[in-house]
Parts: structure tokens; C-alpha cells; sequence
């Protein structure tokens, strides 16, 4: 059995081997963040999560330590990010203004929302809906389990090292697969912006040069995804 003095050193080695991956996630998420990010306040956040992650980690629950470590130092460098939203809580209200618009809209025609309906249903115009649309994402939506915050209260879904009770893990499982679903139903070209974000990892830049658009368009387009999952899952929401 380690004594106190081991298990330490352990730690130690364990922080010194990996600190490198703390970096490469650092630098990794920098590039789909908001340009006020700053990289060092990402390897020192994720210095936090290396340590919780070498204090915590249990070999017998048969997770290799890097993947262990790799979800506790995003989940400290996003929730460091969270804790600097810098956003006014209109960015937050029009988000939700947005998300109830498009509910009410698919709820009438049964298809998916149109950008020119949603619009009509704000008494907007396009332009000015678009404009609320790009001031939403770069203070929200960084990963999947942030779709259902609107940015004064917590999402369902929890850090993966946190412990839940059955009742609660149940719940997660559930919600996993009405998200599942959500997003199969997405319209074509929203599910592929969300595809190459989050599955092959591009940035908005990148995207647009696929889709043959302009960043800003990328951005639109993420944000009104983000919207009409947010709508789609009202009920958990509402939990």
C-alpha cells in the first residue's frame, strides 16, 4: 500500500509526464474560442484540472489516465471560460428570444423554421436577426453539454468525472438520446456545420471554406443550430 510520501510522488510524476497535454488541449481549444481567450489562462486552468485528475484517478475503473486527465482539463479550462462571460445579459435574453421563436414557428408549418420566418416571428429583419445571431456565439455554445445553458443557468449534462446517482445517470442517458435525435433532425446544412466543429474539429474559418461562406455566415449558421436544439429540447430544459 502507498504510503503518503508515494502516493505524492506519484502525483508529481504524473502532473510532469502529462503537463504537455495540457498544453496541446490549450492551444487546441484557443483556435474555437473567442479571441479574448487567452492561452495562458487555459494551461494554468487546466494545471488545476491535471492535478484534480492525478489526485482522483483510479486505474481500476479502466479509463487510461490520459483520457481521464484529458476530460478533467477541458472541463477546467471551459469552466474557466464560463466563469469570464462577458456577455450582457441581453446576448443571453435574445438567445432564448430566438430558441422560443423557432419552437413557435415549427409548431405551426411541421418542417423546420426558415431564416426569414424566424425573423418575421421577432418583427425583425433578416439583416437585424442575422446581427443577433452573430452576437450570440462567441460568448456561448462550447461544447455539447452547454446546449441547453442560457447563460444564468447550468446545463444538464455533467463533468464525466463526477460522480451521479442512478436516477441521475438515467436522466443523462435520456437526455443523450433526445440530443441524438435533435440533431439527425437538424436541416442538412446545419448538421453539417456542427459535424466539422465538433466532429473534425475546423474552426469557423475553416467551415466557411467548405461550405463556400464567410466566416460570419459560419457563425449564423452555428448559433441558429444552437438555437433550434435549445428549442427542440424545451422539455429538459424546463426540468
Amino acid at each position: 500500500m502507498y504510503s503518503k510520501a508515494q502516493a505524492r510522488d506519484a502525483q508529481h510524476q504524473l502532473i510532469e509526464r502529462y503537463a504537455p497535454l495540457v498544453k496541446r488541449i490549450a492551444y487546441h481549444l484557443l483556435g474555437r474560442l473567442p479571441a479574448s481567450v487567452q492561452v495562458e489562462d487555459l494551461i494554468q486552468a487546466g494545471m488545476i484540472g491535471l492535478l484534480e485528475a492525478a489526485k482522483k484517478y483510479d486505474s481500476s475503473k479502466g479509463a487510461s489516465f490520459e483520457t481521464f486527465a484529458g476530460i478533467r482539463i477541458r472541463g477546467a479550462m471551459l469552466d474557466e471560460v464560463r466563469k469570464g462571460d462577458w456577455a450582457p445579459r441581453s446576448v443571453h435574453r435574445n438567445s432564448r428570444m430566438v430558441s422560443d421563436a423557432i419552437r413557435k414557428v415549427e409548431a405551426r408549418t411541421g418542417r423546420d423554421a426558415k431564416d426569414h420566418e424566424v425573423a418575421a416571428e421577432l418583427q425583425l429583419s433578416l439583416e437585424d436577426y442575422y446581427g443577433i445571431l452573430g452576437d450570440t456565439l462567441g460568448s456561448r455554445l462550447f461544447s455539447f453539454d452547454d446546449l441547453l445553458q442560457d447563460g444564468e443557468h447550468g446545463g444538464l449534462a455533467e463533468d464525466a468525472g463526477h460522480s451521479q446517482s442512478p436516477a441521475r445517470e438515467l436522466e443523462e442517458q435520456r437526455f443523450q438520446g433526445a440530443l441524438a435525435d435533435a440533431i439527425a433532425n437538424l436541416p442538412e446544412r446545419e448538421k453539417l456545420v456542427l459535424s466539422l466543429y465538433y466532429d473534425e474539429e475546423l474552426n469557423l474559418k475553416e467551415i466557411g471554406e467548405v461550405l463556400g461562406v464567410s466566416e460570419s455566415r459560419v457563425s449564423q449558421l452555428h448559433s441558429q443550430c444552437a438555437a433550434r436544439l435549445r428549442a427542440r429540447l424545451g422539455e429538459w430544459r424546463a426540468r
